[in-house]
């Protein structure tokens, strides 16, 4: 995959999170007046129709990783999405490295909730049988593996990772 479709699908990853962040999941820490009805019914309908009750009722836990979305998370949505579409900005290495393990670090207890926790039937059910685990942690999966690949990105790509000499003294 060449770089430029990454930084592509890099651009999209942080610009439909924008949205995403600040019309669904900042429903969790706001409050209820803040948003209009149309997008409260938006929530309670994910959350039913694949059984996500911690959108609805977040443990603390959860909230903490909404809290970190909103303060850390969220001022960096714009930066990446605008740095991704113009496509090779070394600046963007060293935030995108520390988001990207940041996230990745969240999306382990998240999934290992989701796959491991005995989720209550009421009042918002959680999913009870495997198929049901499975379709909520692929909903959440790209939220580990587009961090991951970002981070292998600016790791490994000769054009975020380069090693400049520039200002370096020579070697005599």
């Amino acid at each position: 995959m060449s770089l430029r479709v990454l930084e592509i699908i890099f651009f999209f990853y942080f610009a439909s999170h924008i949205p995403i962040t600040l019309f669904i999941d900042l429903q969790a820490l706001l409050p209820g007046h803040v948003y209009p009805q149309s997008l409260k019914d938006l929530l309670r309908w994910y959350a039913e129709e694949f059984k996500d009750p911690m959108v609805l009722e977040p443990p603390e836990w959860f909230r903490s990783f909404i809290l970190c979305e909103a303060v850390l998370q969220t001022p960096f949505f714009p930066v990446a999405a605008y740095a991704f579409l113009t496509g090779g900005c070394k600046w963007i290495r060293t935030p995108a490295i520390v988001y990207s393990t940041h996230v990745a670090t969240t999306l382990v207890p998240i999934l290992a909730h989701i796959l491991f926790y005995r989720f209550p039937e009421k009042p918002h059910p959680g999913p009870q049988i495997p198929a049901e685990r499975w379709l909520l942690v692929s909903i959440y999966a790209p939220y580990l593996l587009v961090p991951l690949l970002l981070l292998l990105t600016m790791l490994l790509s000769s054009t975020y990772n380069s090693t400049s000499t520039a200002g370096k003294p020579k070697k005599t």
